[in-house]
């Protein structure tokens, strides 16, 4: 294991060499918050990565390494949650990268992010923030392939998981989520940009009060296309919107103009999805009237109203929407865009 030390550095000027180093006058060997370009890196046994704290730097830590591989045992980073540096850990251009046994706590918004990344396992991360805290991700995926989320429980004031565009090979495992807004692809498409996510699996997760359970959601006007996905065995207690496809995203004060063009959803799975929602609404699908939905599949999905009352599907704008097994509550089927496929 390295003993690492630090002198001083800015992030946008990085040397060539083995220093961890800082931007802040403050001793950073015990509060790492950015990685940079490293091969190989493991990242692990930390006991907790914080903010909310007066008595350290109001920066979190910017650190870069050059070495081919680093195991950081004991390492943390904390801030007092008014800094322009949104994320507190963020893995940039790594590859074959560990990271495990950590607990990060109150970001200012992203509590841990993987940009750029190739072939990450992600294990055993406990992530907390307020309910009501604003864009606090518990853990973004952006750009990255194969990646493996394990064994992680992550309660937030966003999305518990969110994955974005250039993201692919991405696995879940046992995951618990919330409170926060469920496990997200998307958003897509903003600003008529191009995005592509494709080969997602989740397999087995918890989600508890949230806002959201598992959601694609995609802006008018993009381009690209989500594949492939799969979410499975899913257990939602008390979730607001169980399954959801939100092609129609608009996170801004003025309404959003409606357009021609979408990010194309298509080949998506909900298998072995049981549990209670929060609202009559259980699963809507609200795909693009330009490019419908293509291949959607519910197999072995049950879901009940938490409380009294009964629950309903919503779904626009499906080509080949297939029913397998038991699925309750069912899309209606008098729509003209739909062709279905019941089978058991």
């Amino acid at each position: 294991m390295l003993n690492l030390r630090t002198q001083s550095f800015h992030d946008d000027n990085l040397p060539n060499n083995n220093y961890f180093q800082e931007e802040s006058a403050y001793d950073s060997e015990a509060y790492p918050s950015y990685i940079n370009s490293i091969e190989g890196l493991k990242f692990n046994n930390m006991t907790k990565i914080e903010s909310g704290f007066s008595d350290y730097p109001t920066k979190f830590l910017r650190l870069a390494a050059f070495v081919k591989t680093i195991d950081v045992q004991n390492y943390g980073a904390k801030g007092d949650g008014s800094t322009d540096d949104t994320k507190a850990l963020t893995f940039y251009k790594c590859k074959n990268l560990v990271v495990k046994d950590l607990k990060i706590q109150d970001a200012q918004q992203i509590h841990v992010s993987f940009q750029k990344c190739t072939n990450v396992q992600a294990s055993s991360l406990t992530i907390s923030a307020p309910e009501g805290s604003p864009n606090t991700d518990g853990m973004h995926v952006t750009n990255t392939q194969n990646i493996q989320i394990s064994n992680c429980a992550i309660g937030t004031g966003d999305d518990c998981i969110s994955i974005v565009n250039g993201s692919q090979n991405v696995q879940a495992t046992d995951i618990t989520c919330g409170p926060g807004h469920g496990i997200s692809i998307g958003s897509l498409g903003f600003g008529n940009s191009e995005a592509y996510v494709s080969d997602v699996v989740v397999n087995g997760a918890q989600l508890s009060g949230t806002t959201n359970g598992v959601r694609i959601k995609t802006w008018q006007g993009g381009s690209g296309s989500v594949s492939n996905i799969k979410f499975k065995n899913v257990e939602m207690q008390n979730v607001k919107n169980p399954i959801i496809v939100d092609q129609n995203y608009c996170d801004q004060a003025e309404a959003c103009i409606e357009q021609s063009s979408t990010v194309q959803v298509k080949n998506v799975v909900y298998q072995n999805i049981k549990g209670t929602s929060a609202s009559n609404v259980a699963i809507n699908l609200d795909c693009s009237k330009s490019s419908p939905c293509q291949g959607i599949v519910l197999q072995n999905v049950k879901l009940v109203r938490k409380g009294e009352g009964s629950v309903k599907a919503t779904c626009n704008n499906i080509v080949n929407l297939e029913n397998m097994g038991t699925v309750s509550p069912l899309c209606p089927q008098s729509h003209s865009q739909f062709e279905f496929v019941n089978s058991k």
